[in-house]
């Protein structure tokens, strides 16, 4: 019976298809209007306001306090809130770091805290105990000194991992140019972060969280009686001066395209974004209409109009996307993706055209409901989230919205149209006033021109910071190279210099080095003898990572994943022109090709920059202009049709047994940076191979 009862189902089934016009699109149902549970809402004495949402099905409540001031500019100290907010759970007057951490993970809590929140969720029995947790963190966070120090070299090796990632630095280019003079384009700099001192963190806790202006949000299995009660009892008695508000600006609206370049030396693709600010905030009318035509764009995947035609027409990337952020203190759009160097222009032409596009001429009915149904089925799925239904309310109450916003989206979503969608994008879009910003190699330069209103290209750092222009070297290559070897060692002529060279036999140097991301020291330790040969291992504790050896004419590099590998041809010979003790001054005899490129300026200093191309990898070299130490070395490799990029900082630079040697340094590849110091420096040692090199 079962089985002839299947066979009927799939008999009408296919009748049922059989039936269907597909020539037809289906007719779009009428958006209904959603029966979202209200929330309950009231305000302390203290200012609080308090959101809740009950949700009866699993025994647990999340809890957000969410504080309501305006970002504050924090200027020659850009960062401070960010670090305030990473230290507040670092330790209490009461509680160290260790001890709130074992008690949140007893009662298998969740607490966590930013610059402007704290978040607590754990199981409703426990409930008591997470919030004298989440209060002591909010009344009592102490910022102990060796957690401040901690915290400042987590960041500190961040900083240092942008300098390599080309996203970041576009990224940081956009708020920086968007917004001028405005919190959203402050960006932390190593020199900001040195700046901030425990007084400072101390300053902004107690100056920012305040109850007045801020919310808490309660969402689970709790009653009103019950969350009035423990308001009362862990809320009431926090005090704070007035919220801190300010009418910041919104952003740089300029007269024509500028170009924004940000130089990374031997970078094979260039990262483009077109970007301008938008002069709207977060609960605006017109934002609804926006958010469709972004999706339109390049916000609603591989079907938009900037993947169809930079990725399927043009082939020229992988992905070519736009976001729009919309935010309660200051909103912005932005267009891009990776384009390979030969192609650069031709895309911010393409994206351009994109942009001109969709001002001049109505969208399509299937790109708008397309968008619409796509927007419609990712806000019905985040209904499944309790946490959803309070945010609605929260949004509502900060945003200003209509009581019945949300309940009616749908509708609201549906009536957009493609008359609205050409409004919106003639009022606030443009294609002839964006900051066009390019993270690349100085060799795309000249085809950027013309994209620039006035011919003259904006330069920035890492980090958002106008740069000078390249400067022309005052001295040779040759020059420069045995300045480095005087100052390397304390020599007062180049002949000096290489006499006192040439009586380095050996060298042993052992290097400890630590990440973020590795949670062990790696001890490293580099040999030099003969001359020409030298070997490097890489361990940790009981285990070999990988090792290298070479003696001038073969050699082969070790590693936990491949095994042994013998070098090939090209490595040999590359190896060969970077032999000695100070590989420059063998240079020109060894066969490298090298040039100056100029002078740069790197974190405060003048640098004469060095350029090799030993046949396999390309290097940037960085000496300082004042005494020709080397702070930077940028080596760019490709692998595998890969383009991996090692940034090298120098610093500390020691007297041993007359010679300068840098003893700290980080190391970057990726997201990936190394902090090494080194432990031990031995000259002239009764060196020979290492048995475990053999």
């Amino acid at each position: 019976m079962k089985c002839l009862y299947l066979l009927l189902i799939m008999i009408v089934t296919c009748n049922a298809f059989a039936q269907l016009d597909r020539s037809q699109r289906p007719a779009a149902a009428a958006a209904q209007k959603i029966n979202i549970p209200a929330s309950q809402v009231f305000t302390t004495a203290n200012g609080i306001t308090v959101i809740l949402s009950e949700n009866h099905k699993i025994p647990k409540v999340s809890i957000e306090l969410s504080l309501g001031n305006s970002p504050r500019l924090e200027e020659g100290k850009a960062g401070l809130s960010d670090l305030a907010g990473s230290l507040l759970m670092s330790g209490t007057n009461s509680r160290s770091k260790d001890q709130l951490d074992r008690e949140i993970d007893f009662i298998g809590a969740n607490l966590s805290a930013s610059a402007s929140s704290i978040y607590l969720s754990c199981l409703t029995k426990h409930l008591d105990k997470g919030l004298n947790l989440m209060t002591d963190v909010l009344y009592n966070a102490n910022f102990p000194e060796s957690e401040v120090e901690r915290i400042r070299k987590q960041n500190l090796s961040s900083l240092q991992s942008t300098k390599a990632d080309a996203g970041q630095m576009a990224s940081n280019a956009t708020r920086a140019i968007n917004f001028p003079g405005h919190p959203l384009g402050e960006i932390m700099t190593e020199s900001t972060l040195q700046n901030i001192s425990r007084e400072d963190l101390i300053a902004y806790y107690k100056s920012n969280f305040t109850p007045q202006g801020s919310y808490l949000v309660v969402v689970g299995d709790i009653t009103k009686a019950q969350t009035e009660e423990l308001v009362s009892r862990y809320f009431s008695n926090w005090q704070g001066g007035p919220v801190y508000k300010n009418e910041l600006g919104n952003g740089q609206f300029d007269k024509g395209n500028r170009v924004i370049f940000v130089k990374k030396p031997g970078a094979v693709q260039s990262v483009v974004y077109v970007t301008f600010p938008i002069d709207i905030r977060a609960g605006h009318q017109d934002q609804l209409a926006l958010t469709v035509l972004n999706g339109i764009l390049g916000g609603g995947g591989f079907g938009t109009r900037l993947m169809q035609n930079l990725r399927e027409d043009k082939a020229f990337t992988y992905g070519c996307y736009s976001s729009l952020n919309i935010t309660e203190n200051g909103s912005w759009m932005s267009a891009g993706g990776n384009f390979k160097n030969a192609v650069t222009d031709s895309a911010i032409t393409e994206i351009l055209k994109e942009f001109a596009a969709i001002i001049e001429t109505e969208v399509s009915d299937e790109e708008l409901s397309l968008t619409k149904n796509n927007m419609a089925g990712g806000f019905a799925r985040s209904l499944e989230r309790p946490q959803t239904v309070a945010r609605f309310a929260l949004n509502t109450i900060k945003q200003k919205l209509a009581p019945d916003y949300y309940q009616n989206y749908l509708q609201r979503l549906e009536s957009i149209t493609q008359q609205d969608v050409l409004r919106v994008a003639q009022q606030y879009f443009t294609a002839k006033n964006c900051h066009i910003i390019v993270v690349g190699n100085d060799e795309i330069l000249p085809k950027l021109l013309p994209f620039d209103s006035d011919g003259k290209i904006e330069k920035l750092d890492a980090f958002g910071a106008p740069i000078k222009d390249v400067k022309s070297a005052d001295i040779s290559a040759e020059e420069l190279i045995n300045a480095y070897a005087m100052a390397v060692t304390g020599s007062n002529s180049t002949k000096a210099a290489l006499k006192k060279v040439k009586t380095v036999k050996s060298y042993q140097r052992v290097t400890e080095m630590s990440s973020a991301q590795i949670p062990f020291v790696l001890t490293s330790t580099d040999y030099f003898w003969n001359g020409r040969n030298e070997a490097s291992k890489m361990e940790m504790p009981g285990m070999v990572l990988q090792k290298s050896y070479f003696n001038g004419q073969s050699g082969y590099t070790f590693s936990m994943q491949g095994g042994r590998e013998d070098l090939t041809a090209d490595e040999i010979q590359a190896k060969q022109k970077a032999l000695g003790f100070i590989p420059e001054i063998n240079y020109q005899a060894n066969g490298m090709k090298y040039e100056i490129k100029g002078i740069e300026n790197l974190d405060g200093h003048d640098c004469y920059v060095l350029y090799t191309n030993d046949g396999l990898s390309e290097n940037y070299d960085y000496y300082d202009a004042q005494n020709f130490m080397k702070l930077r070395s940028n080596n760019i490799r490709q692998v595998n049709n890969e383009t991996i990029e090692t940034v090298t900082n120098y610093a500390d630079y020691k007297d041993v047994n007359g010679f300068k040697f840098a003893h700290s340094f980080t190391m970057t590849v990726g997201k990936m940076t190394l902090n090494g110091t080194i432990k031990q420096i031995d000259v002239n040692p009764k060196l020979s191979i290492p048995e475990d090199f053999e």
